[in-house]
């Protein structure tokens, strides 16, 4: 099985060298192209209006300045002689869940490897904040590989990601693994105005605490009560439910 690693927090990352790991227990033929720099947030955004710098690591390892979808791209279009049999995107340092997939770069980069016929898993880790980021790398490094080992074998729909999520809790906590929905939380972020050193403003998105939706299946809830958290996602947005009741008030 060849596999293609990328994410969004950049070539530097922690969690990137915990995929590698990971990946490695699975197979032997491991490539990484991940951004040059941290591409947080960005979701599945392309690079048009400047060139795409490409920098070699070491043996199928390189270093892109670009999205995770451009690293995707240039991946599969490009470096490597034939297409991955999968795409791992990660591991991200926090939690991708609910609506936050809209603007995860790491979902984003299964996302690509999705549209280009590839199976896709997205990983994140969740963490605590005390004084700064503490990443139970451990985790998700211990449960990733059985876990990862059963989902390659489903055989999943086109136009289907997966988006695994691992909770915050020491190893020996973790509950289990729940197939779950995609949640919902309020919106958590604000703008933040600050000034610089000539009393000019400025500004910074900035998070805020947010409550999530109390759903049962929710991937939020799951990962909140110490569960991994396995949710399918699809490439098509259409809301069919929808459809009916707009075609009928567009006959009137």
């Amino acid at each position: 099985m060849r596999i293609l690693i990328t994410n969004d927090d950049g070539i530097h990352a922690e969690g990137l060298e915990v995929l590698e790991r990971i990946a490695r227990t699975l197979s032997d033929d491991v490539w990484i192209v991940a951004p040059e720099t941290d591409q947080s947030g960005l979701a599945h955004s392309l690079t048009l209006s400047e060139p795409l710098r490409l920098r070699k690591v070491r043996e199928k390892t390189y270093a892109l300045r670009g999205t995770p979808t451009d690293c995707v791209i240039m991946a599969i279009k490009s470096l490597m002689d034939k297409a991955p049999d999968l795409v791992l995107s990660g591991v991200n340092s926090g939690q991708n869940v609910a609506d936050d997939v809209t603007y995860s770069g790491t979902v984003a980069g299964a996302m690509e490897g999705t549209l280009l016929g590839v199976r896709s898993i997205a990983i994140s880790q969740a963490y605590n904040f005390v004084n700064g980021r503490i990443v139970p790398w451990d985790v998700v490094e211990a449960l990733a590989p059985d876990l990862l080992k059963k989902l390659v074998e489903i055989d999943l729909p086109a136009g289907t990601l997966l988006n695994v999520n691992f909770p915050n809790c020491p190893v020996d906590e973790v509950k289990g693994v729940v197939v779950t929905d995609q949640g919902q939380m309020t919106h958590g972020l604000s703008i933040e105005e600050r000034h610089d050193g000539r009393g000019f403003p400025y500004f910074w998105l900035k998070f805020g605490r947010r409550d999530f939706s109390p759903e049962a299946n929710s991937d939020i809830k799951a990962i909140s009560n110490g569960y991994i958290s396995v949710t399918p996602l699809k490439l098509d947005l259409t809301n069919h439910a929808v459809q009916e009741q707009i075609s009928k008030a567009l006959e009137d």
